[in-house]
């Protein structure tokens, strides 16, 4: 998921909404993005603002060491972890970093930043209207009206009857179910860190250490919504703010490009042009999984190394077609090659559709300004 710095944007069109509900769900579907963009007037003056912060030297030009900090950004803002941290992502970063310098370049003017920027925003807004992110405000009372359901003590038996719970201290077992809610029951990522120090172990508090070390016993079920009572009460004290996205991921996007010649050439031709060439304007099969990268949204899949069950998929698919030997290959075998690996992914996923739900906590505030992308709050409306 995306850092808590970009989600900066406000979803206008939930005029229908009441309050409650506008109070505690705030959909990003990337229309904000886009009026920027093509609001030249206003587009100009936001890149100008930018470009002056990154501009550390104050030399008129970007040197990549002063791009860095925005390519950082984009990287947190499709999900990838921070850069040296994943040797499968750390492609995607020098990727972003070339569209910037188109591969050589030492330094970036203003204008050439623009237009970059502008290319990478509209593309952030054309995923977001397709994949819209819900920003949710977590204060106890979903979470409160779960545990005082009829669906409770049925739901808390069926995590406790898969636990291997025998041996198990209580403390293991109550944090094991902890993590098995969701935020449609009304409870925040569990593993979270901030979750873990602000929200959980305080809650843990009220039970004795003695207790929490001896094995889990019938009495599980009533320690189990003490827990969640403390759990509700702390919510109710420090809501917790969370983005969160679902996607399947089935193949459809992939049919539709390969089902539109027109389209799929003249993006092959985009993607053959930026890539690395010899002096036989011929390139290696190595790039070929940046290639399918770059053509990632218009054929509706997440960033290689963004979703593990996609990324087993492609691996597969480029396996397939002996996409590894890192042999040269002209630009018509070069296409071909990678139109046959989009064919391979599409079947596979229209066999096995790859659904992913994610929430993440948001850990800076919301109205934190960001390097690249406009600083416009939603904290007033997750908050009010």
């Amino acid at each position: 998921m995306a850092g808590g710095r970009w989600f900066g944007w406000r979803n206008k069109n939930g005029g229908g909404k009441g309050k409650e509900e506008t109070r505690k769900a705030v959909v990003l579907d990337g229309s904000d993005i886009k009026e920027l963009v093509e609001d030249e007037a206003t587009f100009s003056g936001f890149v100008e603002s930018k470009f002056r912060e990154l501009d550390v030297d104050g030399d008129g030009r970007l040197s990549v060491k002063e791009l860095q900090p925005a390519v950082s950004d984009i990287g947190a803002a499709i999900g990838l972890p921070a850069p040296g941290s994943s040797p499968k992502s750390d492609h995607i970063y020098s990727e972003v970093l070339s569209e910037f310098t188109h591969g050589k370049q030492e330094e970036v003017s203003k204008s050439e930043f623009k237009e970059v920027l502008s290319d990478i925003l509209l593309g952030m807004a054309a995923g977001l209207n397709r994949d819209p992110i819900v920003i949710l405000r977590i204060d106890g009372e979903d979470l409160k009206e779960f545990v005082e359901s009829p669906l409770f003590e049925t739901e808390a038996i069926s995590m406790f009857s898969g636990m291997e719970s025998a041996h198990a201290s209580l403390r293991k077992c109550l944090t094991t179910a902890l993590q098995q809610l969701t935020v449609e029951h009304g409870m925040p990522p569990a593993s979270d860190s901030w979750v873990i120090t602000n929200i959980v172990e305080p809650s843990f508090q009220s039970f004795s250490s003695d207790l929490l070390e001896q094995p889990a016993s019938q009495d599980i079920l009533e320690n189990f919504k003490k827990l969640l009572g403390n759990v509700i009460r702390r919510l109710q004290e420090h809501p917790v703010i969370v983005a969160h996205s679902e996607n399947t991921f089935d193949g459809s996007g992939i049919k539709r490009l390969l089902s539109n010649k027109f389209e799929l050439d003249k993006l092959l031709d985009s993607v053959w042009r930026d890539l690395p060439k010899d002096h036989n304007q011929q390139t290696s099969k190595e790039y070929l999984r940046i290639a399918l990268d770059r053509m990632a949204a218009s054929a509706s899949l997440p960033p290689y190394s963004a979703v593990d069950q996609v990324d087993v998929i492609i691996n597969e698919a480029i396996g397939m077609v002996k996409g590894d030997d890192g042999k040269i290959v002209e630009e018509a075998g070069f296409k071909r090659t990678l139109t046959e690996i989009l064919g391979s992914i599409m079947l596979q996923l229209e066999g096995n559709p790859v659904f992913v739900s994610t929430n993440s906590v948001v850990h800076e505030p919301l109205a934190a300004s960001s390097t690249v992308l406009p600083s416009t709050s939603i904290s007033t409306e997750v908050n009010e």
